[in-house]
């Protein structure tokens, strides 16, 4: 087949979209500065990973069952997805002619044959031949990228190795992947991987399924704001309670919707473009000013870090290359790349904000996987419309209250306030609960001087999937703020509170919303003995977010709300008084006062730190006194 670039500039031309033509990959005088300056960015960062990942390979060819694998800097086995490198490693071969890319290539390919390679075509996330084969389709179409934009660097003889095995995966695909056999994630990449692998091996099959699953996918979009649905087990699994799909932010922007705008774009499918054009203009509403996913809410945010999700390949592609619909779709490729560039240490991405300063050192599966998306910008960079920061962000000018009806989660905006209020209450698994924010609870608090200044956590960090997750190091303390109380030992909150309800109004400038909850242990028994029912009211105005919890119960078991302040462990707090502290931030002052006494909850060192999203936090807590029924907090920044 003649090398070409797979996703077309006659596609968007036959939808009647403007789409400006800038070019071939190297040749780029013509394309608009701003495109040029994300051009250097991805081009750089790219280049910083390669070179990262490089650093960790391991060479030991006595020992194949490590040798060419990248090594871990924080987990103690090898990711069995570190394959996917081959695509990055291919591209920085063919662009600077160096051949310490290819060698990086083939090693991995090599390791990957020697220990996660099956007989069926597939590969394996580990080195154990029962553990999970779906993960082939990542590293097929890594595969099969690498091979039609830069085959040419290899020898033919391997050239023709990775071509038949690439074929074999596609088989194992084909026969295997049905469009909710698991999470939505995997047959909906499978769409676009299926019609990449047909075009590169030239099998017309697994083209026409790519077709069936495309058509199918057109029904897992929630009813209301078109968001993809699915992540839960399995992807056409029973709704929740509130009749809610499963459904998880940083799983859908960084890997699904990718592979289906590129299908569809490649493809020219126009009702799949109108479908997927609605549903990412609902998911840009979760990105912070400053780039960030607000996942806080994912039913699979065990896997969250502030910047999307950690096995997963990045948002740019999906938003980058539809970015001549929405500008802001590019403002927000460009603004997710420089939050990953800052988390960016010594050529590896780290995951969270404060991962380097917290010590923690990082998961190599961020970069292999986030690699590839940059690396598909540049080999598409001729058709891409022209994308820049121009254009504005939804949350960096939202006024007032948006409720997502098909999740029950609440966005609110005032002044520099921004914040999201969340009751939903779809689950993962349905047996075991991985508690994101849920119960009426304030999943992210954000201020646009100083950033982020509360988020949540998973209620109880817990390694739901061991292979992909990294220990939490020390102590375990939730982020999301919340109610609490103990009894036997039992930790009681109104983040397992599934059926809690919220309302909201915004009145004369004053935004309220209350959430009537109870309190509920892990199994989701409610608290007896003392005070169970309580209202939280969140109540913004342009100046402060205040807090205000009231019961109309008897409090008989010390009863606490935990307000964890998001802050690197540098940043300097000052205690005004018994009921006032401060937080000095670089960008200004975060104000806390309380109607009692506020405390620190006991931790090791300055700070707690969570790995779900990667921050450093001060857990502040503020207690009811005796024969009170109400307590009040505030927060403000100067």
């Amino acid at each position: 087949m003649k090398r070409r670039n797979f996703i077309q500039l006659s596609t968007l031309a036959g939808l009647g979209w403007s789409l400006p033509f800038f070019g071939g990959l190297h040749s780029c005088s013509t394309q608009p500065e701003q495109s040029l300056e994300f051009k250097n960015l991805i081009s750089g960062l790219l280049k910083d990973w390669c070179d990262g990942m490089l650093k960790q390979q391991i060479h030991n060819p006595s020992n194949l069952e490590e040798h060419g694998a990248l090594n871990c800097p924080s987990c103690e086995h090898i990711h069995g997805r570190c394959m996917d490198a081959v695509y990055p490693f291919l591209y920085m071969a063919d662009v600077t002619g160096e051949k310490k890319y290819v060698e990086g290539a083939k090693l991995v390919m090599l390791w990957a044959e020697n220990n996660v390679s099956q007989q069926d075509g597939s590969w394996t996330v580990i080195r154990n031949p029962k553990s999970w084969k779906g993960i082939t389709v990542f590293g097929a179409i890594a595969l099969a990228e690498g091979l039609h934009y830069h085959g040419h660097v290899l020898d033919e003889e391997t050239k023709e190795a990775w071509t038949m095995r690439l074929e074999n995966a596609g088989q194992y695909i084909y026969d295997t992947f049905t469009i909710d056999f698991t999470n939505i994630n995997y047959p909906g990449t499978a769409i676009y991987g299926l019609d990449l692998i047909g075009d590169v091996v030239n099998r017309s099959d697994f083209k026409a399924k790519s077709e069936i699953l495309a058509e199918e996918v057109k029904n897992y979009f929630t009813p209301h704001e078109n968001l993809l649905f699915g992540e839960c087990k399995k992807s056409s699994s029973k709704l929740s309670e509130k009749g809610l799909h499963g459904v998880d932010l940083g799983y859908n922007v960084e890997e699904t919707l990718n592979s289906l705008v590129m299908y569809a774009l490649k493809n020219d499918d126009q009702a799949l473009l109108q479908i997927l054009t609605k549903s990412l203009n609902s998911h840009l509403e979760f990105m912070m000013p400053d780039g960030g996913w607000d996942n806080s809410w994912g039913n699979r945010m065990y896997k969250w870090t502030y910047w999307g999700s950690r096995t997963c390949d990045g948002s740019q592609p999906a938003f980058g290359m539809m970015a001549n619909i929405n500008p802001a779709f590019g403002t927000a490729a460009i603004k997710n790349t420089e939050l990953l560039q800052s988390c960016t240490s010594d050529g590896l991405i780290h995951g969270g904000p404060h991962y380097v300063s917290a010590g923690i050192p990082p998961c190599i599966h961020h970069t292999f996987t986030h690699a590839k998306p940059l690396t598909a910008l540049l080999d598409h960079w001729k058709h891409l419309p022209q994308i820049s920061k121009n254009a504005i962000l939804p949350r960096e000018t939202a006024d007032g209250i948006k409720h997502f009806k098909d999740l029950d989660v609440f966005l609110f905006a005032r002044g520099h306030w921004r914040g999201t209020v969340s009751a939903y209450d779809a689950e993962y698994h349905y047996k075991e609960d991985f508690r994101q924010a849920s119960g009426g609870a304030l999943g992210m608090l954000y201020h646009n001087k100083v950033g982020l200044i509360c988020t949540a956590s998973m209620a109880e960090y817990q390694l739901v999937e061991k292979n992909n997750q990294q220990e939490q190091p020390g102590q375990d303390i939730c982020l999301t703020p919340r109610i609490e109380t103990f009894k036997d030992e039992v930790w009681y909150t109104n983040l397992y509170d599934l059926p809690a309800t919220v309302t909201s109004k915004d009145v004369e400038g004053v935004i309220d919303i209350v959430a009537h909850v109870k309190l509920k242990n892990g199994k989701r028994k409610t608290i007896e003995g003392t005070a169970n029912d309580f209202d939280i009211t969140y109540r913004c105005n342009n100046n402060e977010l205040a807090i205000s919890v009231k019961t109309n119960q008897k409090i008989t078991s010390p009863t606490a709300f935990v307000l964890p302040i998001v802050s690197k462990n540098n940043e300097v707090v000052t205690r005004l008084s018994d009921t006032e502290i401060t937080v000095q931030k670089p960008e200004g002052l975060v104000t806390i006062k309380a109607s009692t006494s506020i405390k620190i909850k006991a931790i090791e060192g300055k700070r707690t730190f969570n790995m779900v999203p990667g921050v450093e936090a001060l857990p502040l807590e503020v207690y009811f006194v005796p024969n009170s029924s109400s307590l009040e907090l505030s927060l403000s920044v100067s």
